[in-house]
């Protein structure tokens, strides 16, 4: 056998290596970053920003950033949606440079940094401080998005259409692993505050930092592991503003040529924004609503938190029986249900509340998980990081509407029970327009192998 017969032999096996060690790289990115989105997002930011919102209140229960009276519980969920319509004018921008410039680490890096930095900020958060807290969410929150665009652009060029829902899905799995151990952590400072010497709002403070130093330091595998590829020299650009937004015009203007892309796009959209709003105001719902100390709020996300890693597995594996559209459609039914027995939910009763997070659990890891992974094959070659940031965008950009409605809601009623039930219709919306999508025409009119199962 010559060399050269040797080396094309070899190649395969080189290029399939170097595949598996990228996609181990890429689930770090996950495992980095979930802990933000568990600790400071879900679990204790809310509950302590409004805190410290209320105690800067008036004597109606009202605070005035710029002059603007807002209820103090309001607070977090109107900081929620102001970040993520701030992220919506950064991604397109984001994906449009990194598609042509074929660099997406450096970006990654500087919006994953970006984050982290304004995670550790929040250990200064003491006293009246709700106007920093506030900045430091959106600030932290955009950069989550930003990055995830990036990071999620990854995904079609790692793994080929047959193992992308089981790549995504141990992506997810792996956030989840994270959260759940830094929040086993989180629980052992929390509750045993006093025994390390430590006010109940010093070890809320170094609970959020920590996520903070957390996402940067595991940062750190995902950028030595993952590789840019190159553009070609037609579409290659230099990086600047201008282009960024001319390519982003470009790219509305190819998607408005796929509208089966976009009617998904609309689905998740709509699905999507229900389950962003119950991961962040989940705390806020039990704490204020159902009377329940931050210890169990806290054992209750865990609890979330450990399901999520089986059930994103769980329905990767359902997905190749039965297809990714029709185990995402189950699963926005058991959200539904999960809204309406949570209105129900008695105060006071945590085995009820945990019985609930555990229901939670099963379907939040698959249900993103899938959705990302169908939505990568409805992706024109070339284009990952344009298109991924339209899906950012309704991943988090767009799902400002959730926490908008949910904040009025209570304020105008000052019932979170009221506000829950609202959520109900998000899904509901979003199962039938998704019913409605014929995933194989998409994938096909998008230029891409059909899977045999999808």
């Amino acid at each position: 056998m010559s060399a050269e017969t040797m080396d094309r032999a070899r190649r395969p096996a080189e290029d399939a290596a170097e595949r598996k060690r990228e996609q181990r790289g890429w689930y770090f990115y996950d495992f980095a970053c979930s802990v933000y989105s568990t600790s400071v997002l879900t679990v204790f930011l809310g509950p302590y920003l409004t805190s410290i919102a209320k105690s800067a209140a008036d004597a109606d229960g009202f605070v005035h950033p710029l002059g603007v009276p807002v209820r103090a519980g309001s607070l977090f969920a109107y900081a929620v949606s102001a970040s993520v319509i701030f992220a919506v004018v950064l991604m397109p921008i984001v994906g449009a440079a990194a598609d042509r410039s074929g660099r997406k680490k450096p970006l990654l890096a500087a919006a994953a940094y970006t984050g982290a930095a304004a995670t550790v900020g929040m250990f200064f958060l003491d006293g009246h401080r709700y106007l920093l807290g506030a900045l430091l969410l959106i600030v932290a929150n955009a950069s989550l998005s930003v990055s995830m665009v990036l990071y999620n652009a990854y995904l079609p060029q790692i793994a080929g259409p047959e193992e992308r829902d089981h790549v995504s899905s141990r992506g997810w799995a792996f956030g989840y692993t994270s959260g759940a151990g830094v929040l086993v952590l989180n629980l052992i400072l929390y509750s045993g505050h006093e025994g390390f010497g430590l006010s109940e709002s010093s070890a809320v403070r170094i609970c959020l930092a920590s996520a903070g130093v957390w996402w940067g330091a595991f940062t750190l595998v995902p950028l030595r592991r993952l590789r840019d590829r190159g553009v070609a020299a037609a579409t290659a650009s230099d990086g600047k503003v201008g282009a960024g937004w001319r390519q982003l015009v470009s790219t509305l203007r190819d998607m408005r040529s796929r509208p089966l892309t976009l009617a998904f796009l609309l689905a998740y959209l709509i699905y999507n924004d229900g389950v962003q709003t119950v991961i962040s105001q989940a705390s806020i719902y039990g704490s204020e609503e159902l009377g329940l100390d931050q210890n169990t709020l806290i054992v209750a996300v865990l609890l979330v938190q450990v399901l999520a890693v089986a059930g994103a597995l769980g329905m990767g594996r359902l997905a190749r029986t039965h297809g990714a559209k029709r185990t995402i459609l189950g699963s926005l039914a058991v959200w539904a249900v999960i809204l309406g027995v949570g209105f129900f939910l008695p105060a006071r009763q945590p085995v009820l509340f945990f019985v609930l997070a555990g229901a939670i659990g099963t379907v939040l890891g698959g249900s993103q998980a899938l959705s990302r992974s169908l939505f990568s094959h409805m992706v024109p070659s070339g284009k990952e990081a344009e298109y991924f940031s339209a899906y950012e965008m309704s991943d988090r950009g767009l799902s400002w509407l959730g926490p908008l409605v949910f904040g009025l809601a209570y304020q105008l009623t000052g019932s979170y029970r009221d506000a829950i039930i609202s959520l109900v219709v998000f899904f509901a919306v979003g199962f039938v327009l998704l019913a409605r999508v014929p995933v194989r025409a998409a994938v096909a009119a998008a230029g891409n192998p059909v899977p045999a199962r999808i």
